[in-house]
């Protein structure tokens, strides 16, 4: 497997199911901005996170959301299409959008800290849209 780290905002609330075995698995996609020198993209991850870990967080991991993702990178292809996923060995939680109704303290939270770079909120800054590195240039490792 080829390891991969984005970073990226949910697209939707994340669902934790179980396996046969009753083992939980916490589904989510992320949206990953990109540039590629002409034109703006985003590309989509469908991630899945094992465990307990991933149950325990998935409360928090709601739509709009900023999250980092360290894990293995596929592939899977279903009508003809192929969709990027990430099976998640880390996610880590950026400080993004929250909803009215789960607003915390975020001294308290433990989730006040954006990467370098980054204003409130966990968005890049706009001196960081005007760079010409790589399209992932949002991206950085853990």
């Amino acid at each position: 497997m080829k390891n991969i780290v984005i970073a990226g905002n949910l697209g939707k609330d994340a669902e934790t199911r179980r396996t046969q075995n009753g083992d939980p698995v916490t589904g989510f996609n992320v949206a990953v901005e990109g540039y590629d020198g002409k034109e703006k993209y985003t590309l989509w991850f469908d991630v899945s996170f094992w465990g307990r870990r991933g149950e325990s967080l998935a409360q928090y991991l709601t739509k709009g959301t900023r999250v980092t993702v360290a894990g293995d990178l596929g592939t899977r292809e279903y009508n003809g299409k192929t969709y990027l996923t990430v099976r998640a060995n880390e996610v880590t939680l950026q400080g993004g959008r929250q909803s009215h109704d789960t607003q915390r303290n975020d001294h308290q939270s433990g989730y006040d800290q954006s990467p370098p770079g980054y204003g409130a909120g966990g968005r890049p800054s706009v001196a960081d849209d005007l760079s010409d590195e790589i399209p992932f240039h949002h991206c950085w490792q853990v």
